[in-house]
């Protein structure tokens, strides 16, 4: 299968913060004498500073593959890409340690990211606090439902004040309330620079998006 993208809108006049440009991507198969899968084909994008802007296409159409690629977690075989500023990822899994608490994960997340700790500790009680996880704090991830452990994913992700936040279905395990102060907190963050990007199968998010690229199988 191959994909390509589809940039729906035009892009507004400001800094780009990621350009991707004519990216391949296969994946060999774990088969013996059986074929690899072409899952990118000369895909191009461009992510602005302060734009809201959808990733969306049928599953296996390559939107995980590519956000992990404009991440930088992810290879690619083919094209280029450049990055400006700092990034923040939120995965669709959490990629968090079980056996830590909240407040632990803060601190080891802040550290890789070059933090003081007054900063960390900044950080972390403004984002419990936005995102309602403040209760919390002493739990150790394993007690979490899946919704608080997805608000502590993109809390992490943020605590560093990235210049491009990529979110991959960021609110899976969200109830409506919370949904809903993801958006507001979405707006908030574009209206101040940053760049929001986000993997996307909810058709109805397409008016809360700047724009939106396209994951389509070439024919």
């Amino acid at each position: 299968m191959e994909a390509t993208v589809e940039q729906t809108e035009s892009a507004p006049d400001n800094e780009t913060l990621v350009r991707a440009k004519g990216i391949e991507k296969t994946y060999d198969s774990v088969v013996p004498f059986t074929r690899s899968v072409s899952v990118l084909s000369g895909a191009d994008l461009e992510i602005q500073r302060g734009e809201v802007v959808g990733i969306v296409g049928a599953n296996g159409a390559g939107k995980s593959t590519l956000m992990n690629i404009l991440v930088g977690v992810l290879d690619h075989d083919g094209g280029a890409v450049k990055r400006s500023g700092t990034v923040g990822w939120c995965p669709q899994e959490p990629l968090l340690y079980d056996r830590l608490t909240v407040s632990e994960t803060f601190r080891l997340f802040g550290s890789g990211y070059g933090m003081s700790h007054e900063e960390i500790e900044d950080a972390k009680r403004r984002l419990a606090e936005r995102l309602d996880f403040e209760q919390y704090l002493d739990y150790r991830i394993d007690q979490l439902s899946g919704g608080n452990r997805q608000k502590v994913n993109l809390g992490v992700a943020l605590m560093h004040d990235p210049d491009v936040l990529m979110l991959d279905e960021p609110y899976t395990g969200f109830d409506w309330e919370t949904y809903l102060q993801f958006w507001d907190l979405a707006k908030e963050l574009a209206a101040d620079g940053t760049a929001v990007v986000m993997i996307s199968h909810l058709i109805e998010e397409r008016s809360r998006l700047d724009r939106i690229y396209e994951l389509s199988f070439a024919r």
